[in-house]
């Protein structure tokens, strides 16, 4: 399966610039939902707000080959590239655009999730999880968990259930009215 024409669901902001040197950076990440319309979003630890599993790419990584290490790394969640749909890049920050992807995966029970990505928390140096809690949301309910800039993306930016639409359709499964 080809990734190089990307779903159009969203307006993106601004057309991606062809400049290889631009300021702008990026984070890839995956859009997880399921059949009751629902969005799974990680808790950032230490912080008020929950976000998408997501980060920036090293150094020779492409945007899908960044979305499943940092889904995996933040979540434990494994997907196969052939599954996700391409939504695209999208403008994020100011100085930030987002790559994302998004999957349909069952309603499974959060305690099954981990972190295994860390960082040393300033001023203890102790080694916390990026993600320390996990949650289905509401596709209504879902943007007033995250940032407001995070909100715009989801709520702005891209069409929830349209990606769930297209996620289902390419399954072969059909929602209840």
């Amino acid at each position: 399966m080809s990734h190089s024409h990307p779903i159009v669901i969203a307006n993106t902001g601004t057309e991606p610039s062809m400049n290889l040197f631009s300021p702008r950076r990026l984070s890839c990440g995956i859009v997880i939902v399921n059949e009751q319309a629902e969005l799974l979003l990680c808790h950032v630890t230490g912080q008020d707000h929950w976000d998408l599993p997501k980060g920036g790419p090293h150094t020779d990584e492409s945007p899908l080959q960044a979305a499943l290490r940092e889904t995996r790394e933040e979540t434990g969640l494994r997907f196969d590239a052939d599954a996700l749909l391409e939504l695209g890049r999208l403008d994020y920050r100011p100085k930030k655009d987002l790559h994302l992807f998004a999957a349909l995966l069952p309603r499974l029970d959060v305690a099954q999730l981990r972190c295994d990505s860390h960082f040393s928390q300033l001023g203890t140096g102790r080694r916390l999880p990026e993600m320390d809690g996990y949650g289905w949301f509401s596709f209504d309910r879902a943007p007033a968990q995250v940032t407001s800039k995070m909100a715009a993306v989801l709520t702005q930016r891209m069409d929830l259930n349209r990606v769930l639409g297209a996620l289902t359709a390419r399954a072969g499964i059909r929602l209840a009215a």
